[in-house]
């Protein structure tokens, strides 16, 4: 099972976190998010992350020349859209940046998981839902809710998102069985400020859980 580590903004965290084994890193580009970077910023952030490890860039309804250009500038392998983000959006942005797409969805309850089969897109992450704020809440969702979904499809293309931590990680894969988590503000010491015992551990966590 594949790490994220979200909402970066300091070169050593990308490089620790990729030491680590994180499978990709991913900088914040929304405008309302504490830890937004800028696109200056995220290059320097992300050259910290060695070849092979997938830089993903996170926009919340951006268009697509803002993100392509924004892509080419950071070097970004993957693009998350954590909006209002149509198929057709989704399927314009990769064709523009040649990027794999994640797109992201709020979970409230059962019927917020009827949006995934309207997605083609290389990665569906489930996020938990909150009336102000996408995403970074530090709160958890019912995982009950994405086990329910096609074994292959979640081993395959699930990243599962929301108020993860090293006290919680291995419930969650053990419930989801996901292909991929992704962790923010679980493991920071303030907004985008990751902390380094906390990201130690929930790596140590992750990989006695896969031996």
């Amino acid at each position: 099972m594949k790490v994220k580590i979200c909402g970066l903004t300091r070169p050593g965290d990308v490089a620790l976190a990729t030491e680590l084994g994180a499978w990709a890193v991913g900088v914040i580009f929304a405008p309302e998010s504490p830890r937004r970077v800028t696109a200056g910023q995220a290059a320097e952030v992300l050259a910290a992350a060695p070849s092979g490890v997938e830089r993903v860039g996170v926009f919340v309804n951006a268009g697509a020349d803002e993100i392509a250009t924004v892509a080419e500038a950071c070097g970004l392998t993957v693009i998350q859209l954590h909006g209002d983000e149509s198929p057709e959006q989704c399927r314009e942005v990769r064709e523009r940046t040649g990027a794999r797409v994640i797109k992201a969805l709020a979970v409230s309850g059962p019927g917020s998981l009827e949006r995934v089969v309207q997605f083609d897109t290389d990665y569906i992450l489930l996020d938990t839902y909150h009336p102000e704020r996408r995403g970074g809440t530090g709160e958890v969702f019912d995982w009950s809710l994405p086990a329910a979904l096609d074994e292959g499809f979640r081993r395959e293309k699930l990243i599962l998102a929301g108020g993860l931590n090293p006290l919680n990680i291995v419930d969650a894969v053990r419930a989801a069985a996901p292909f991929a988590v992704d962790v923010s503000s679980g493991i920071e010491s303030a907004p985008g400020i990751k902390d380094p015992g906390q990201l130690r551990l929930l790596f140590e966590k992750i990989r006695k859980e896969a031996s």
